[in-house]
This record gives C-alpha cells, sequence and structure tokens, in this order.
C-alpha cells in the first residue's frame, strides 16, 4: 500500500514554464530542516520541475514550517 501524501491541483491541465512538457504526477522528496519525507506532485518529466500547489504552499508546507520552527 502506498502512504504517500498526493498533492495536485484541483483541476486544469498544466503545462512546465521550462521546458512546455506536460505535467505527470510523481514522487518528489521535500526536505527541511534535516527531515526529508515524500510526496506525489506534478512534475515535469524532462526537466523535474514540480508545480507546489498554492493549498499546499501557503496552508501545509507553512504550518509544518511553524511546527519545526517552534520546536
Amino acid at each position: 500500500m502506498n502512504d504517500t501524501p498526493i498533492y495536485l491541483p484541483e483541476s486544469g491541465e498544466w503545462q512546465c514554464t521550462a521546458c512546455g512538457q506536460d505535467l505527470v504526477p510523481a514522487p518528489v522528496g521535500v526536505t527541511y530542516l534535516q527531515g526529508g519525507f515524500t510526496i506525489t506532485l506534478m512534475t515535469c518529466p524532462g526537466c523535474g520541475l514540480s508545480l507546489v500547489p498554492e493549498f499546499l504552499a501557503v496552508g501545509k508546507m507553512f504550518e509544518v514550517e511553524q511546527l519545526l520552527e517552534d520546536k
């Protein structure tokens, strides 16, 4: 069973701004302050850039950042 969190945009077709390829869901390694985990994001199969949805960047990631910095 795969328990990797999946964070995808609610809708739309997405293309890479760097190379123009269609983005596909893919596992991405994320690190912050020596901590690491894997999540699924829309990612370019060509250059590897990933799309971080706004709700994740200003919501969940901000919450985790605050928790880690408060420790």
